[in-house]
Parts: C-alpha cells; sequence; structure tokens
C-alpha cells in the first residue's frame, strides 16, 4: 500500500525529536542568516536613496557598519546552520542505520526469505543515504522559510498593505503551490526509479555469483544486453527526474519575474499616489526581489523530493514490518534441557497443509532421525522446533513447558541449527567458526574443527585457520562448507542439536566421520537428525518417515 507524502515525511520527521533542540538552532540560525543576506541588498537600496538625495532615516557610515556586519554575520550564521544541520542528519542516518538493522534481525529468518537481497542492500545503503537530504535539506529549508517570510510580511506592511500582499501571494505561489503541485506530479517517477535501482541491484549481484554458470552456457552476451535495457529502463526515469528538475525550475523563474513585475508597477503605482515616498518605493521593491531566496530553495526540494519520499516510503516500510512471530521475553528461562517432546503437531503454511499430527518424544542422550523424500516436511518440522513458526494445531514442549512459554533468547541459546545452505562469511576460517562463539580459544576452534572432519583440511591450506574466505565460500567446496556449519554447531555448544542434511554433500568417509562425531557428543545432547540417507539413520535411536507431511 502506497503512503501519502505527507504522511511519509511526518512518519520521517518524528525521528528527529531526540534532536529537536539542535533543529531549533539549525532553523534559528538559518533564518537569522537569511534575513541578514536579504538585508544587505535592503540597505544598499537604502544608501542609493540617500545618495540621490531621498530620506533614507540612515547616514552613509551607520550603512556602511551596518553592511559590514551583516556581511560577516550572514557567514558566521551560515556556517552554524550548514554544521548543525548535517551533525542532525548523519546522527539520524546512523540511527535509521541501527533502526533498519533490529528490524532485519527481527524479521528472521521467515520474512527475510521473501525478499531480495539486493533489494536490501540497496535500501541499507542509497535509500537511507538519500534520506540525507530529508534531514540536511528539507526539514530546516521549510521552517526557515515559514519564519523568514513572516518576518519580511511584517516589514512590507511597514511600507504598504499591498506590498504585504503581493510578498504573501509571491511565497505562497512559489514556496507552497509549485512544491506540491510538481511533487504529486512526479513523484511515481521518483519511486519507479528507486525501484529499478533496487532491482538492478538484484540482477547484477545475481550474475556475479553466477559469473561460472554464466560463462560455462554461453549466456553472457545475453545477460550483458540484459543488464544495458535495465541500465536504460534506469535512465530513462532519471530522465524524467531531470525533466522534472528543468521544468521546476522555469516554472520558478516564471514566478519570480511575474511577481518582479507586479511589485514594480504596484510601488511606481503607490507613489505616483503618495501613499509612500521614493525610498520606500526603492526597498519595497529590492526588499521582495531579493527576498526569494528562502521560498525558492523549497521549490527546488521538489526534485530531490521525489527521489527521497520514495526512499523514505521503502525504509519505512521495512521499519513497520512486524514479523510472524514476536519474541518472547518476559517468560520461562531454559535450564538443564532434558526432553523434548511434540504432541499432535499440524502446520500449514498458505493454505497449504506440510504436516499433519506429527508426534515423538526424545530425551537427552539421544538422538532422533526423521527421514523422508525431498518436500514431504522435514525441515518444516526443524523449523517449528526453533519457533519460527507456531503450529496451528498440537504443540511442542521442552522440558514440559510450551514453546511460545519460553523466552526467545534462551531458546536460541540452547539450540543450534544446521541448515543444508550454510553461509560463509567473507573474513577468516577462523572466525567463520567462531561466529557460533565469540569469547571462543583458538584451542576450542581447532577442537571442534577436528570433530566435524575439517581440521585436516583446514591445515592443509597455506594460511590454515587464517585463511580469508572468498565471497559466499567460493573456495571452499559444499561438503567443506557444510563441515565449518557443523564445527559450528559443536562450537556453540547448545544441549539441543538440529541438524538438516548435514551429510548431504559429504562422500562416505567423511559422512562416518561427522556420525562418529555426534556419537561423541550425544551423551548430554540431544540430537535430531533430518536426512534422505539410510546410512545415515543408522546411528539414531529412534527414526520416525514423513510421508506428504504425515508419520509412516
Amino acid at each position: 500500500m502506497r503512503k501519502n507524502g505527507f504522511l511519509v515525511m511526518w512518519q520521517l520527521l518524528q525521528l528527529v525529536k531526540p534532536l529537536a533542540h539542535i533543529m531549533m538552532f539549525t532553523i534559528t540560525m538559518g533564518t537569522l542568516g537569511f534575513l541578514s543576506a536579504i538585508f544587505i541588498m535592503v540597505l544598499g537600496a537604502m544608501g542609493l536613496a540617500h545618495l540621490l538625495g531621498f530620506d533614507g532615516h540612515l547616514n552613509l557610515t551607520q550603512i556602511l557598519t551596518a553592511l559590514i556586519t551583516l556581511a560577516a554575520a550572514r557567514g558566521i550564521l551560515r556556517y552554524l546552520e550548514q554544521m548543525s544541520g548535517h551533525y542532525i542528519a548523519f546522527k539520524l542516518l546512523a540511527l535509521l542505520r541501527d533502526k533498519v538493522f533490529s528490524a532485519l534481525r527481527r524479521l528472521a529468518f521467515v520474512k527475510l526469505q521473501d525478499k531480495q537481497a539486493g533489494q536490501l542492500v540497496s535500501l541499507v545503503t542509497n535509500d537511507i543515504e538519500l534520506l540525507e537530504v530529508f534531514y540536511a535539506h528539507t526539514i530546516a529549508p521549510i521552517m526557515i522559510a515559514f519564519f523568514t517570510s513572516s518576518i519580511l510580511m511584517a516589514v512590507f506592511a511597514h511600507f504598504s498593505l499591498w506590498f504585504a500582499l503581493i510578498a504573501l501571494s509571491a511565497y505562497l505561489c512559489i514556496g507552497v503551490v509549485l512544491p506540491i503541485t510538481t511533487t504529486r506530479l512526479a513523484r511515481e517517477d521518483g519511486r519507479q526509479y528507486r525501484e529499478l535501482v533496487g532491482e538492478m541491484n538484484d540482477f547484477f549481484l545475481d550474475s556475479i555469483r553466477g559469473m561460472k554458470e554464466i560463462q560455462l552456457f554461453g549466456y553472457a552476451k545475453k545477460r550483458l544486453n540484459e543488464i544495458q535495457q535495465r541500465s536504460q529502463f534506469i535512465d530513462q526515469a532519471f530522465r524524467k527526474i531531470k525533466d522534472q528538475e528543468g521544468k521546476v525550475r522555469i516554472y520558478t523563474e516564471i514566478a519570480v519575474s511575474a511577481f518582479n513585475i507586479v511589485i514594480l508597477f504596484t510601488g511606481l503605482i503607490l507613489f505616483y499616489l503618495d501613499e509612500i515616498d521614493f525610498a520606500g518605493f526603492l526597498v519595497g521593491v529590492i526588499l521582495l526581489m531579493s527576498s526569494y531566496g528562502p521560498v525558492i530553495a523549497l521549490c527546488n526540494l521538489s526534485s530531490n523530493l521525489l527521489q527521497t519520499l520514495a526512499s523514505g516510503e521503502r525504509v519505512l516500510s521495512l521499519l513497520a514490518e512486524q514479523p510472524v512471530l514476536k519474541d518472547v521475553e518476559s517468560a520461562v528461562n531454559l535450564e538443564n534441557v532434558s526432553e523434548i517432546s511434540v504432541e499432535n503437531l499440524s502446520f500449514a503454511y498458505a493454505d497449504e497443509q506440510i504436516l499433519t499430527d506429527i508426534n515423538f518424544q526424545l530425551r537427552k542422550g539421544q538422538i532422533l532421525g526423521i527421514h523422508g523424500r525431498s518436500g514431504s516436511g522435514k525441515s518444516t518440522l526443524l523449523k517449528l522446533l526453533m519457533r519460527f513458526y507456531d503450529p496451528q494445531q498440537g504443540k511442542v514442549c521442552i522440558n514440559g513447558t510450551a514453546l511460545a512459554d519460553i523466552n526467545t533468547a534462551s531458546l536460541r541459546d540452547n539450540m543450534a541449527y544446521i541448515t543444508q545452505q550454510t553461509y560463509i562469511f567473507n573474513d577468516t576460517i577462523e572466525e567463520n567458526i567462531r561466529l557460533a562463539h565469540r569469547s571462543a580459544t583458538q584451542e576450542q576452534i581447532i577442537e571442534v574443527a577436528k570433530q566435524a572432519s575439517i581440521h585436516d583440511f583446514i591445515m592443509s591450506l597455506p594460511e590454515g585457520y587464517q585463511t580469508k574466505m572468498a565471497e559466499l565460500g567460493g573456495n571452499l567446496s559444499d561438503g567443506e562448507k557444510q563441515r565449518i556449519g557443523i564445527a559450528r554447531a559443536f562450537l556453540h555448544n547448545a544441549p539441543i542439536i538440529l541438524l538438516d542434511e548435514p551429510t548431504s554433500n559429504l562422500d562416505s568417509l567423511n559422512e562416518a566421520m561427522i556420525l562418529q562425531s555426534l556419537r561423541n557428543v550425544k551423551a548430554d545432547k540431544l540430537i535430531i537428525l533430518v536426512s534422505h540417507r539410510q546410512s545415515t539413520m543408522a546411528i539414531c535411536d529412534q527414526v520416525i518417515s514423513i510421508e506428504n507431511g504425515r508419520m509412516s
């Protein structure tokens, strides 16, 4: 569901509350800075009137002193405005990144399965970075324009109510009507551009990861053409945004010129009717002509806001997204895990029945094997044990306590879960294993590597445990990745170990080593082993078979 632009801005604005005092300082400095620049021109007009022999209320010495003072103040005020404005912006960007990563952690594991990696990369980097435009160059300019225009309206009213009326019309037209109209007309272009960039990130990331397959199957030329085609779509969307920026500048210049002509003729008429003197005429006209800066800044915002609002909407949508299950925080902590029981468990996903009436009991020191063909629901059962989902019927209990009544952090601490695909980080082998226990010593890491039958392979590498892994573990075979995953599980030293096809990518020798390792550690563990291999089931104390979601 698309959000209204004003709603997006309002929600982004709520994040400024902790830094509201600094924002007020920024607005004050900006307002005073613009007034200094405007009144430099006004003082010049007063000096000209004085030289022409008209009463300018100030002598040349006073005017010159004021000009020097305002010029110096303008520089200092501008610096303070920019410094404080960007301090707020980058402070909030850091806060937003923290919130986004917290949201990603909250949404894992289930919700992130449906999201493209490239889209998330684009959101965490480009989208958040674009919000700097909103926080540093949107909020303060809007308030500065409001306060500056309000003060100037009072000055215009001092000369003539007609001047005040023309100024009000000019400020509303250039600072309100034009930005709102152009933003509404072209907002879809900004949203489309951000979506195309995210899709391009996905496509390019896939191309890099699948480079070997692309070359092997002669797909390189076609893939390159597809990248070029997507680049053209992005270019077209970007051109639309730039065309809109050009139109905004044209409309702004036309409006400024029109109001300058109006106030010039109005001033001449008022001077002719003796309602103002020549100094009042000259100062009033120069004042309006030099006061467009704050409202023109608002008009120029519209082009930047096209992308900023689209980025803000994507970020806010992620922050507002709710996980399938919320973490439990004020419940039972697991201690001395000795039993897992599954009673009459049934689960459906997206109206498809996955598991029906599953029952088993597992005690400490036992290995439970779950056997079945691919797609029978074995992996889903492990996810239910991890409480990534809640079953529609039945329950899973640990030590007699239902999973929903156990603190999520405690549940995760007491489980080690090895999936079919082990993710390898772009770091050393040692750090990849240490992921499961950040304070582990090198001796502990070597021990679990031996248990996982990966130590000899690691020592065969030139740099041993300090060998740097390529992105996604590109310099490892699937079997080697899987054994690193098993080493992580052993290092985590959780009482419950869940293994999803842990030997699927191993040869018979390494499979036997891994299974022997599981036998060696099972005395104080509860191990659930999912596999379609009959040879893997040989070490299990009990085996259940699942066929089409049912025990058989």
